[in-house]
């Protein structure tokens, strides 16, 4: 008697499974469907707020990179998608200030998990909506950020 009570009440709750599933189902069959016609709509493109594309040099309002070589980005990417390379110069105080030589950044390793935008100090980084990035090589995926490299050492 034990077993069959456990038969009829597997069953029932099964049962009811299977009609909440159909209705989750169901709901989505009748919803009406967007498609994004998306080569042809590039310029339209509604693309979310948090989406996290690709990593970029913030620039001040003098066209200088914001980034001042701390190399903390570095040390929090989990898998040593960014390279910071620098160097020291002499101020005309006298004092030694690190410059920024190269800001490497492979888009291939990176794991868009955004440590180095929260982690900077100085706010010198961001993820922007930019996500056309197919190539045939690996290698077109590592990128150096800062463009003006020499500008920027006699600039500072």
């Amino acid at each position: 008697m034990e077993s069959f009570k456990n038969y009829i009440t597997s069953f029932w709750k099964g049962l009811w499974s299977l009609l909440v599933g159909m209705k989750v189902t169901g709901k989505e069959f009748v919803t009406p469907k967007v498609t994004e016609q998306y080569p042809e709509n590039r310029k339209t493109l509604k693309i979310a707020d948090r989406f996290r594309g690709t990593l970029t040099l913030i620039e001040d309002e003098n066209g200088h990179n914001k980034c001042i070589a701390c190399g903390i980005c570095q040390m929090n990417c989990p898998n040593g998608t960014i390279k910071v390379l620098s160097s020291k110069i002499t101020t005309e105080d006298g004092k030694t200030k690190r410059v920024l030589d190269k800001y490497m950044y492979d888009l291939g390793s990176c794991t868009f998990c955004q440590l180095c935008v929260i982690t900077c100090p100085h706010d010198a980084l961001e993820f922007v909506p930019d996500f056309e990035h197919a190539v045939f090589t690996r290698e077109k995926l590592v990128k150096q950020l800062n463009h003006t490299t020499e500008a920027t050492v006699e600039n500072k």
